[in-house]
């Protein structure tokens, strides 16, 4: 976990080091500030959502919802990946609660089999008896596609959807999106789709079974889906407008 933050290491090391060795959140940054092992971000965007289309567009059903347990609601997202011969393109599906990834896949091109591909893979994982669940995503046009649907239908999922372009209505699902890039892929020098393939297996593996989460008590997405009730969070996000502040 190369790009993982500060405050994540420390936890992850802390319970390891002698009495003497130990040390606070101040002076652990310190450190890593004096060795210049901050994380730095690099940003680079390319558009993966098309929602100018005529197809069927839902209502957004998360907007006061606070999952309580796994598999109350998934929240799904498509981001790029660079490799050495183009762009490819990552789909995933996150479990809203635990903030595991039980769905994911990967391909050349936007087109919908992909994204089935990725629903079909969360759908094994559901336990039987769940009710209720409700599958989150953009208005792109592979979450609105009629085979897409169906499936999601046929499961007896409920179907929301964003209502505006404003980014904290899929928060979830960026903010995973950004952990995979920023601290994994963006360092990589993938060579192509198979390798990229390869990798993110790996990633995948090692997000979900041993990444702490400072919205999950610093508890690993695999841990928190056997759970159940809300955890302690450990962060604040701003998000600036024209006119204020919000946090939360």
């Amino acid at each position: 976990m190369p790009k993982i933050g500060g405050r994540k290491l420390l936890e992850r090391i802390q319970p390891r080091l002698p009495t003497e060795l130990s040390i606070g959140r101040d002076s652990f940054f310190d450190f890593l500030r004096r060795h210049g092992l901050l994380v730095g971000k690099r940003r680079r965007r390319v558009k993966t959502t098309y929602s100018n289309h005529w197809l069927h567009k839902y209502p957004n059903l998360i907007k006061e919802l606070v999952p309580i347990r796994a598999n109350q609601s998934w929240v799904s997202d498509i981001t790029y990946v660079e490799t050495a011969t183009g762009f490819v393109y990552l789909n995933i599906i996150t479990d809203a609660y635990s903030r595991k990834i039980i769905g994911w896949a990967i391909g050349e091109t936007l087109e919908a089999k992909y994204t089935i591909e990725a629903l079909r893979m969360a759908l094994k994982q559901v336990p039987k008896g769940i009710v209720g669940l409700i599958h989150h995503s953009d208005r792109g046009v592979q979450y609105c596609c009629g085979d897409y649907v169906k499936i999601l239908k046929k499961n007896h999922v409920q179907i929301s959807m964003t209502e505006n372009g404003d980014p904290r209505e899929n928060a979830i699902a960026e903010r995973v999106n950004g952990i995979l890039k920023d601290e994994w892929l963006n360092q990589m020098k993938l060579k192509s789709l198979e390798h990229a393939m390869v990798e993110l297996k790996r990633i995948i593996m090692i997000y979900n079974n041993y990444r702490p989460h400072s919205s999950l008590d610093m508890k690993t997405p695999e841990f928190a889906h056997s759970q159940s009730g809300e955890f302690k969070k450990h962060w604040k996000t701003y998000y600036k407008t024209a006119k204020t502040a919000v946090s939360y």
